[in-house]
């Protein structure tokens, strides 16, 4: 039987795992064309996995073309298929090899890169992957207006060099803004970045060195995860509790955490207090201030990540932890991806003033500064009151989406399935039986025209393989109902092929005991 080695405890499917591993003894010539592997029954049996399981794996297999079935004879190694990223030797003029610049790379990214897990979604599938704003209600007419009037107005000034704390009147804008929310925001306590993600990069940058210990959600938002492991920190989980009947609250686990800060030297704590990317989930006022206190005895700073706060759907709307804040302890992210437009790339830091000041000098030298064009041009659309009433537009909007979403999950799931009821953000975390594999289940739904991102690829350490992530912002009602009927049609069959499993093993002990 071939050399094969499947771990369950891994977070990457199994099916991947055989599929690598086959591919794999093909690059290394232990198969050659021509050879006959086992069945998909009899391999199953061996390695003590599903038949989907074997069946999946050979299906991606033979539509690279790495095999090949035949009806009444088996299934046959076809040929290697071209190796990614190792070309043949090339040489140059000089008759010299060509660089591999593949041997070059400082670091090990993970396969599952961000662009991997958003794919291109087809105009006819119901995509479920995304947590992001609806383009098509972008107020582009007015976003025009406003650009106009800036290059009208001030072009020559926005399109020279500018500050890297950010464009001044942009500022002024925001500082407005976070008053009439309650936080009292002074010039130098902000600075304006390319979005949340690179606010994470410069809090890297700036504060971190490898080895440094850090507090992270577990699962999390995966763009922190792969700058957090770029910077070679020890990243520490602290599960993400979203079943509040089983435990009294929802959110980051604070008693996991002091036990991680007794026990480790941390650095920081990065937290989504508000419809957590990805469960949704969104922490009560007293475990906020909990928090808080328990970060403030270990002396740990806490980076809030604030990008979902504004998008509270229904409920009471609950304070910020850096409103929340007497000792200075906190730098809150934030952006304007999800409350306007993601392409812009335009967000902010708020800190205490030395936080911010060094958080500056390295941006500086990052890229100088965010670009001045955009910054104006938000700065006119948040002046004017298009911000305002595009946000009040939106809500209602993604109201609607999310009931959908909770009538179709209660309507078509089956018993056995749940998920969160998030007050906000723009996703649901659905939680499978235990034994399913959300990622093997998706190659049946994609086939059906529908998509999700399996939950395995927010963990960092001990992943769940039987959730996933149903982002609703960008899909309406009608795909909606249809995508999660799709979906829940799927799992029906599966649990019916469980159940009919199941009751065969019965059957074989009890023939067995009676004998």
């Amino acid at each position: 039987m071939l050399p094969l080695h499947l771990q369950a405890e891994s977070h990457i499917p199994l099916y991947v795992q055989l599929r690598d591993q086959l591919r794999a003894l093909v690059h290394c010539g232990e198969l050659r064309t021509g050879d006959r592997i086992p069945a998909s029954r009899e391999l199953a049996t061996h390695l003590g996995v599903h038949r989907t399981t074997v069946a999946n794996a050979y299906a991606e297999l033979e539509s690279e073309g790495l095999i090949q079935g035949h009806v009444g004879r088996g299934t046959f190694i076809a040929g290697a298929p071209a190796r990614q990223f190792t070309p043949p030797p090339r040489t140059n003029g000089n008759g010299h090899g060509a660089t591999r610049w593949e041997s070059l790379f400082a670091d090990d990214r993970a396969e599952e890169s961000l662009s991997r897990l958003m794919p291109e979604i087809p105009a006819d599938s119901i995509g479920f992957v995304t947590a992001r704003p609806s383009e098509e209600f972008f107020p582009v007419e007015e976003f025009r207006r406003c650009a106009n009037a800036v290059l009208r107005n001030e072009g020559r000034k926005v399109l020279q060099l500018g500050s890297s704390d950010g464009y001044e009147p942009l500022k002024r804008v925001l500082m407005d803004f976070f008053r009439e929310e309650g936080l009292a925001v002074r010039n130098e306590q902000l600075l304006i970045t390319d979005g949340c993600q690179q606010a994470i990069d410069l809090v890297c940058k700036a504060f971190l060195r490898p080895g440094d210990g850090v507090v992270l959600e577990n699962p999390t938002y995966p763009g922190a995860v792969a700058i957090f492991a770029g910077t070679r920190v020890r990243m520490l989980a602290v599960g993400v509790e979203t079943n509040a009947q089983r435990t009294g609250h929802v959110g980051l686990d604070l008693d996991a955490l002091e036990s991680v800060l007794m026990q480790n030297r941390v650095k920081f704590i990065f937290a989504t207090p508000d419809f957590h990317n990805p469960t949704g989930t969104a922490m009560p006022l007293a475990e906020r201030r909990r928090l808080l206190e328990i970060a403030a005895r270990y002396q740990v700073p806490v980076i809030e990540d604030y990008i979902y706060g504004r998008l509270r759907l229904r409920g009471a709307a609950l304070p910020s932890l850096k409103s929340l804040d007497r000792n200075g302890n906190v730098v809150q992210i934030d952006s304007f991806s999800k409350i306007a437009f993601p392409g812009l790339r335009v967000g902010w830091c708020i800190g205490p003033e030395s936080a911010i000041e060094r958080l500056r000098l390295v941006k500086q030298s990052t890229d100088l500064h965010t670009d001045q064009l955009s910054q104006a041009t938000l700065a006119e659309f948040v002046r004017r009151g298009y911000l305002a009433r595009h946000m009040a537009k939106m809500k209602k909007v993604y109201l609607r989406r999310l009931d959908a979403m909770e009538n179709a999950l209660q309507k078509f799931m089956p018993e056995g399935v749940t998920w969160t009821r998030p007050e906000g953000g723009l996703s649901v975390w659905v939680t499978l039986p235990a034994g399913f594999d959300a990622g093997e289940l998706l190659i049946h739904v994609r086939e059906r025209g529908v998509l999700y991102i399996p939950g395995r690829h927010f963990y960092f350490q001990n992943p769940h393989p039987n959730t996933l992530r149903l982002g609703f912002g960008s899909v309406d009602e009608k795909r909606i109902a249809k995508g999660v009927e799709t979906l829940s049609e799927l799992l029906k069959v599966e649990f019916r092929k469980r159940q009919r499993g199941a009751r065969g093993e019965l059957h074989t002990h009890t023939r067995v005991a009676l004998v």
